[in-house]
C-alpha cells in the first residue's frame, strides 16, 4: 500500500500550499525570503510530504487568520533619504506601506530579505541624483523594474523565478539623474547573518555528519596552537 505522504503533488496542491505561504506572510509569519524560498520549493516539490514540510509550522488553511486589509491608498509612503550622505534599513522590519528612497549625493540601502511584507506587493519608488539607491531582494522574487535613466543606470541583477509561477513581486519605479538604481539578488549581496542554531542546522544539512569530525579537527588546532605559544613564551624567558 502506498504511503499518503510519498502521493504524487499535483498542480492544483501546490498552488494552494503557495496561497497558504503567501496569506501567512501577508499575516507575518515568514519574512520575503522565507516566502520566496518556500514557494520555489512548493512548486518543485512532487510528493505530498515535500508540501506538507512547507507548512508544517503554519495555521491550515482552514483555520488561518483572516488576511488583514491591504494599506489603504491613502495611506503616506515612507521614506529613506540620504543627502550627501547613507540612509540603510537592513534586518526584521515591516513592510505595510509603499515605500521611497531619494539619494542626493548620497546612497540608500534597503534590504528586502528579512522584512515581513504585509501587503501583496512591494512598491518602491526610487530616486538617485548623483547618488545610489540599492535595493537587495531574495533570489526568486518577480522584480518589474520600469523609470528612467539620465547620465546614470538602473538595472536589475536578480535570479527570477520562471514565467508562471506566483511568486512575490517587487515593483520599482526608479528616475536616476547622473546617479545609479539597482535592484540585486541576494547571491550579489553580502549573505544574511544567521543565528548560531539555525546556522548549525544549516551546516549539517549541507555536510552531513562531516560537521562532526570538521569540528575536532579544529579543536585539535587550537589545543596544537596554545601548546606551541606556551613553549615559545618558556623559551622567551629563558627556562
Amino acid at each position: 500500500m502506498t504511503d499518503p505522504g510519498e502521493v504524487r503533488a499535483s498542480d492544483a496542491e501546490r498552488e494552494a500550499v503557495v496561497e497558504q505561504l503567501r496569506v501567512a506572510s501577508v499575516e507575518g509569519r515568514l519574512t520575503l525570503a522565507e516566502l520566496t524560498d518556500r514557494t520555489e520549493a512548493a512548486y518543485t516539490a512532487t510528493t505530498h510530504s515535500e508540501l506538507a514540510m512547507l507548512t508544517q509550522d503554519l495555521p491550515s488553511a482552514g483555520v488561518a487568520a483572516a488576511v488583514p486589509a491591504a494599506a489603504p491608498q491613502g495611506k503616506k509612503r515612507r521614506w529613506f533619504v540620504g543627502v550627501m550622505g547613507d540612509s540603510k534599513r537592513r534586518g526584521t522590519w515591516r513592510i505595510d506601506q509603499e515605500l521611497g528612497a531619494v539619494a542626493v549625493m548620497g546612497d540608500v540601502v534597503l534590504d528586502l530579505r528579512e522584512a515581513e511584507v504585509r501587503t501583496d506587493r512591494v512598491e518602491i519608488l526610487a530616486v538617485s541624483v548623483m547618488g545610489d539607491v540599492k535595493i537587495i531582494v531574495p533570489d526568486g522574487v518577480y522584480v518589474d523594474l520600469d523609470g528612467m535613466a539620465i547620465m546614470g543606470d538602473k538595472k536589475v541583477n536578480v535570479m527570477q523565478a520562471p514565467p508562471g509561477m506566483n511568486v512575490p513581486v517587487v515593483r520599482v519605479q526608479a528616475y536616476a539623474v547622473m546617479g545609479d538604481v539597482k535592484v540585486i539578488g541576494d547571491s550579489q549581496a553580502q549573505p544574511l547573518q544567521r543565528g548560531f542554531a539555525a546556522w548549525r542546522e544549516h551546516w549539517r544539512r549541507l555536510h552531513g555528519d562531516d560537521w562532526r569530525e570538521i569540528g575536532r579537527q579544529i579543536r585539535s588546532q587550537n589545543r596544537e596552537l596554545r601548546r606551541q605559544l606556551r613553549d615559545d613564551r618558556w623559551l622567551g624567558r629563558g627556562y
